[in-house]
């Protein structure tokens, strides 16, 4: 009677045990939200305008361009070199600071100068996400600027999120493809 009530015991005390334990919640994977809710493929490449994405954008501040369109028309690509980011990421890493350091000397030597920092990411993602994203990377850029001392009103950040991005990347693209851009405005 003593092993039935103690084996009894040991089996309740178990199922207890493995009751209390739950499974950690599964993070989303990035691909199973590739292409986002409504998704429609005719329109993704053409006619998709950040701009008039509503009120919802206005409140993100994504439709604040009036000023950066004239930037990019006069702006020079390549004069500086581009910030690469990890995935999911608006970090600067250690190995890219140098690259803004190099900016932010450009910057002081040439006083008629701005920049349009231009937030990319690669294809993985929804559209707004990553043109969120993009945002993000823009102004960690900016605000890393302005504590090495360049004033914020040189600079003029945009968010190209995955608009320009190559669906269907290899890894080695997709890694080229998360980035800032820093063009140039005399």
């Amino acid at each position: 009677m003593l092993k039935k009530t103690i084996l009894i015991a040991s089996a309740l005390l178990i199922a207890i045990a493995f009751s209390g334990c739950s499974k950690k919640p599964r993070r989303p994977n990035p691909l199973d939200t590739v292409m986002g809710q409504g998704y429609d493929s005719s329109s993704r490449d053409e006619g998709f305008n950040p701009v008039d994405l509503g009120s919802d954008a206005a409140a993100a501040g994504l439709t604040s361009r009036g000023n950066t369109d004239q930037w990019i028309d006069r702006a020079q690509r390549g004069v500086l070199p581009t910030v690469y980011f990890s995935f999911d990421s608006a970090t600067i890493s250690p190995d890219e600071r140098g690259k803004v350091n190099q900016a932010a000397e450009y910057l002081r030597n040439n006083p008629g100068s701005n920049l349009v920092l231009e937030g990319h990411c690669d294809w993985r993602g929804t559209t707004e996400y990553n043109l969120a994203l993009g945002d993000r990377r823009a102004k960690a850029v900016q605000n890393y600027l302005a504590t090495l001392g360049i004033s914020e009103s040189r600079l003029q950040t945009l968010s190209q999120g995955d608009l320009q991005a190559t669906e269907g990347a290899s890894s080695a693209q997709m890694t080229q493809e998360r980035k800032v851009e820093l063009l140039v405005v005399d």
